[in-house]
C-alpha cells in the first residue's frame, strides 16, 4: 500500500510539499501540485490513519466505550453517534465490555485503549467511572464526553437527565390509572440510574400511602430474556399485581412476551409500563407505555461537545432534556377501581 512518503518520492517534492497538496492547505507552486496529483493518481494513494495524523495533527477517529455490546439500545446510540460524525468527516472506534462483572476495570481499560490508540477524544455512555479514574487521564479528562453519567469535574462534559424524575412519572401514570398492587422488575442493583429510577418511584408510591416494603420486586440484567423470566416468577408467585413497572423496556418487552404466552391480557388483567421509550416499543403488541427519555437529543449534542472540544468547532450544545411519559395501550385503568 502507498505512504504520503511513495507520493513525494515519486513526485520528486519535499513530504511537507506532499502534505499540503494532500491537505488542500499551503503554499505549492503550480508544477509541484501537478506533480503530486499525478503521483497519487498513478500510485492510487489513500491516507492512511496514520497519514491522516500526520496531515491534521489529529487522527479524525472518535473513540465510543459502551458497557455491553448487547440488545438494540446502544446500537441506536451507536447509530446516532456514526451519523454525527460521519457528517463532520470523521470515524469512530468501538470498545465495550463483556460482562457486568468488573465493569469499572473493563470502563477503565475500554476508555484507555481508545486513547492510546490515538482518537482524538472519547464518548462514555453509561459507564461505571468515579472522578478517580478521570483523573488518572490527565489533560486527556479534558476530551471525554459521559452520556447518562454525571462528574463534578467535568460537569459541563456530562449529558443526562433526571432519572428519579423519570421513577416518579412512571409511577405517576400507575397511579392516576388507579394501580396499587404494583410489581416491579428492577435492573441491576449496581448501575446508577437504575438505582436513580426505583429510587423516584417508590418515593412517588410512598407518597400516595402505598406500602413499598410489600411490593414485589425483581432484579434482573436489563434483557428481554431477563424482563420475560422475572415475570415467570411473578405468575408462579400467585401474588396480585394489577400493573407492572419495568426499568427498561427491554425487560418490558419480555414480560409482555411471557404474559401474552401465560394468556394473560394486556391491558385487560394487567398493565405493563417500561423505561426508555426506545423506537421499537411504538410497535410491540400492544404497544408499550413507556417513560419517555430523549436519547438521540441527549447523543447528538454530546457528540456536538466533544467535537468542540477536540476540533474547535462551534456547535451549538443543549445541557437540558425533558423527561415525559409516552402513554400507549399497555396502561388501563385498574379493574379494581
Amino acid at each position: 500500500m502507498s505512504t504520503i512518503k511513495d507520493v513525494a518520492r515519486l513526485a520528486g517534492v519535499g513530504l511537507g510539499t506532499a502534505s499540503r497538496v494532500v491537505r488542500g492547505k499551503g503554499s505549492v507552486s503550480q508544477a509541484k501540485l501537478e506533480r503530486v496529483k499525478k503521483a497519487i493518481d498513478t500510485l492510487g494513494y489513500r491516507p492512511s490513519h496514520a497519514a491522516r495524523s500526520l496531515l491534521y495533527g489529529t487522527s479524525r477517529m472518535i473513540g465510543v466505550y459502551i458497557p455491553l455490546l448487547s440488545g438494540t439500545f446502544y446500537t441506536a446510540l451507536l447509530q446516532v453517534i456514526d451519523t454525527e460524525l460521519r457528517g463532520a468527516g470523521l470515524h469512530m472506534m468501538v470498545a465495550f465490555g463483556v460482562s457486568r462483572d468488573e465493569a469499572r476495570r473493563q470502563a477503565v481499560e475500554g476508555v484507555g485503549f481508545l486513547l492510546e490508540r490515538g482518537c482524538d477524544g472519547v464518548i462514555v455512555l453509561t459507564s461505571p467511572l468515579e472522578e478517580e479514574d478521570l483523573a488518572t487521564l490527565g489533560p486527556r479528562r479534558d476530551r471525554v464526553v459521559v452520556l447518562n453519567h454525571s462528574f463534578d469535574s467535568i460537569a459541563n462534559q456530562c449529558f443526562t437527565v433526571d432519572h428519579r424524575l423519570g421513577g416518579r412519572l412512571a409511577a405517576r401514570a400507575l397511579l392516576d390509572h388507579a394501580h396499587r398492587d404494583i410489581a416491579v422488575i428492577a435492573g441491576p442493583a449496581t448501575v446508577a440510574d437504575n438505582i436513580d429510577r426505583i429510587d423516584g418511584f417508590m418515593r412517588e408510591l410512598e407518597g400516595a400511602g402505598i406500602d413499598t416494603g410489600a411490593l414485589w420486586m425483581a432484579e434482573r440484567d436489563f434483557s428481554s430474556g431477563g424482563g420475560w423470566s422475572a415475570a415467570q416468577e411473578l405468575v408462579a408467585s400467585g401474588r396480585r399485581f394489577s400493573a407492572v413497572f419495568c426499568a427498561n423496556d427491554e425487560m418490558a418487552l419480555g414480560a409482555l412476551s411471557y404474559f401474552h404466552e401465560a394468556g394473560i391480557r394486556v391491558p385487560q388483567d394487567v398493565s405493563v409500563i417500561g423505561y426508555d421509550d426506545a423506537p421499537s416499543v411504538a410497535y410491540s403488541a400492544p404497544r408499550l407505555t413507556s417513560v419517555h427519555i430523549p436519547w438521540r437529543e441527549m447523543t447528538r449534542n454530546g457528540v456536538a461537545e466533544l467535537l468542540n472540544l477536540c476540533y474547535g468547532m462551534h456547535k451549538p450544545v443543549t445541557r437540558t432534556f425533558p423527561v415525559s411519559v409516552s402513554l400507549r395501550a399497555s396502561l388501563a385503568r385498574s379493574a379494581a377501581a
